[in-house]
């Protein structure tokens, strides 16, 4: 890697950075299970439509948060995490605590958009998170790789994406996931860090009120440890979601 990957810690909190100022990911030191980023904490809403994947794709390793997470908290699930570069595969598990087991998690080093586009697995949730040192994420923003996404998808699958409202190809990037998902999808709007939160569904047509919604974020409240009822006050306001009601 041509970038050196860079190890910091204030407050403690350890962060990942690529040779930048912009955090690729971060850990509170004191409890390195919990999603210590707004935008990870988003992704996780996936989970209030999805609530017990069995099979999950993860595009982009980083500090490993959202690996970890999903790794202590649903014992079922096999997790496979595509990572491009093996420099941060070897700094979260030395710095981050990403767990080795072979037989719940599969790590494969190589490129997020060939190994999807290349697949034939389905997968109950798909998280794409994946970016170089200067924010880009090349062929991970592209039509033909949602719509590889999509196919990759079980009948109650659910991708979230993570996007960076700064960068000039947001409006495109976003503008392909709708195209990809025929319309099922919707945008959360931007947090403070400049993330966006897209969810884009295929098979089972999901219909839930925001009742439905908050007795789920309850459950999982209580399951977990992690308060998505501020996520669901946000949500809210998508253009999507309408009538108190999430249609995806």
């Amino acid at each position: 890697m041509t970038t050196p990957i860079d190890i910091r810690e204030e407050a403690g909190v350890r962060t990942l950075h690529f040779g930048s100022e912009w955090i690729q990911g971060a850990m509170r030191i004191a409890r390195p299970w919990n999603l210590e980023l707004e935008y990870t904490r988003e992704m996780m809403a996936a989970l209030l439509l999805c609530d017990t994947p069995r099979r999950v794709l993860l595009i982009g390793l980083g500090a490993a948060s959202l690996t970890k997470f999903l790794y202590r908290h649903y014992p079922l699930a096999h997790l496979t995490v595509v990572e491009i570069e093996p420099a941060v595969v070897a700094a979260a598990r030395q710095f981050f605590k990403l767990p080795e087991d072979p037989k719940r998690l599969h790590l494969a080093i190589g490129d997020g958009a060939e190994y999807v586009l290349n697949s034939s697995k389905k997968f109950d949730l798909i998280l794409v998170d994946g970016f170089d040192e200067k924010a880009r994420a090349g062929a991970l923003e592209t039509l033909p790789f949602y719509q590889a996404c999509r196919s990759r998808l079980s009948n109650s699958g659910i991708m979230a994406g993570n996007l960076l409202t700064r960068s000039r190809s947001f409006k495109r990037t976003s503008a392909h996931i709708v195209e990809a998902f025929e319309n099922r999808a919707l945008l959360f709007p931007s947090c403070e860090s400049g993330n966006a939160i897209a969810l884009a569904a295929a098979g089972n047509p999901i219909e839930l009120s925001f009742d439905d919604l908050k007795e789920i974020a309850l459950a999982l409240k209580e399951q977990t440890g992690l308060n998505l009822l501020p996520t669901l006050t946000r949500l809210a306001q998508a253009q999507t979601c309408l009538n108190d009601r999430l249609v995806l």
